[in-house]
């Protein structure tokens, strides 16, 4: 992968839906002028998503994901509509593909409320309409979709795959949702005042190789000077004596997960106190559900399956978090003999119907989206999930404090 190649977490990803044969993968194909998915005139043709990498103007770094047909039957063909479903989980923009002659079906409804449901922008294509020869056939069409549908006839846009016309309007109508993305989110600098100092605690052997700062301290650090703070950075061993010696009270302390207990204890109560995970999870829309996630400890029971999953595969200080300390603190804290089951890197289990919870590592090395389709999977399957931060700080009855920054959060728990 070249340098100068913008890295796929963060491309728009733009994921094409509809039943087999609707012509999604020819929509697909006709956007991006390359035969990349495969089309024939077999239903069903595309069995698993197709990722394909690409720039499109006026879009930008993109990522196509073509999915299976929604209509799909029979065993292998209800796992490969999950499949798909599962696509909405890591998708930035939607297309849904409706074959123009044939009409809007149950599925497509199925499918479009689900995309309204999740909140992701989407576009409806009627595909086929070079059939359509008079102008009223096709504002008939238009209306109809619309108010089945339930959506704006705005959202509806007519095309042909087979002689490319609308094309053209449906890369401009994907250029336009995306310029709604991208608002600013700040990890913690919309708690900043210029002027203000923060106190980092990081631990000094907390996985990182030597010499350097892991991936969230750094980027905490970066905000915090973008909001015109400053930062101080240090060992849990010497935080006690740096309050003590600043002479002013900095506005919050920001400290590692490991170190919380002996953290808590060191910090004044009427300095704000929070972590780095805690901190993350908000920045990546995260934190609410992690709250109601975590008071599953409360009413997990003996035989209850859990699931450990670590982001990364290389950490061995994670692996120890995961596999070791974490499961010895469930079992002191819950009482209960539970099954834990772990998973690392890439596997995350499609099927999560066997556990009553998960909890996830905080997901530094996997970029938003795959932490967002994991929990999306979670939220689908109604599994409670939380991070490692939350259930360290919530099994040492200390996340309370931890979310005073949130009062509106805090108030969940």
């Amino acid at each position: 992968m070249g340098m100068n190649q913008t890295p796929v977490s963060e491309r728009v990803h733009i994921g094409f839906f509809g039943k087999r044969n609707a012509g999604k993968s020819s929509v697909m194909n006709a956007v991006t002028g390359q035969d990349l998915a495969v089309v024939s005139d077999v239903k069903g043709t595309t069995t698993d998503p197709v990722y394909k990498t690409m720039e499109l103007l006026p879009l930008g770094p993109v990522v196509m994901m073509d999915t299976p047909g929604i209509d799909d039957e029979g065993e292998l063909g209800e796992l490969r509509v999950k499949k798909s479903y599962q696509v909405l989980n890591k998708t930035d923009i939607a297309v849904v593909v409706i074959d123009g002659t044939c009409g809007v079906s149950e599925e497509d409804l199925k499918i479009t409320e689900r995309i309204q449901k999740k909140n992701i922008p989407y576009i409806i294509v009627l595909n086929k309409c070079e059939r359509f020869t008079q102008e009223d056939e096709r504002l008939r069409a238009q209306e109809n979709t619309a108010s089945y549908l339930k959506t704006e006839k705005e959202k509806i846009l007519l095309v042909s795959a087979a002689e490319k016309s609308g094309i053209y309007e449906l890369k401009e109508e994907l250029g336009a949702l995306k310029g709604k993305e991208g608002e600013e989110r700040k990890i913690v600098g919309d708690l900043l005042e210029p002027s203000d100092f923060v106190v980092l605690v990081v631990p000094i052997d907390s996985a990182a190789p030597k010499g350097r700062l892991i991936l969230p301290q750094q980027q905490t650090i970066r905000d915090i000077l973008d909001a015109d703070a400053s930062a101080i950075v240090v060992k849990e061993t010497e935080l006690a004596g740096t309050l003590a010696s600043l002479g002013r009270k900095p506005k919050m302390v920001i400290t590692d997960s490991q170190v919380f207990g002996r953290v808590s204890k060191d910090t004044p109560k009427d300095i704000l106190l929070t972590s780095f995970s805690i901190l993350f999870a908000r920045y990546k829309g995260n934190l609410e559900t992690m709250v109601h996630g975590v008071k599953a400890l409360d009413i997990l029971e003996d035989g209850d399956k859990v699931l450990i999953s670590e982001g990364c595969t290389h950490h061995r200080q994670c692996d120890d978090i995961g596999t070791v300390k974490i499961p010895r603190w469930l079992k002191e804290y819950t009482g209960k003999e539970l099954i834990i089951e772990t998973s690392s890197g890439t596997e995350f289990p499609d099927d999560l119907g066997s556990y009553k919870m998960i909890i996830h590592c905080g997901g530094c090395m996997l970029n938003e989206r795959e932490m967002k389709y994991r929990i999306s999977c979670a939220q689908d399957q109604g599994i409670p999930i939380a991070n490692y931060g939350m259930v360290i700080a919530y099994i040492h009855g200390i996340l309370k404090r931890s979310l005073s920054p949130f009062p509106e959060i805090e108030k969940l728990l």
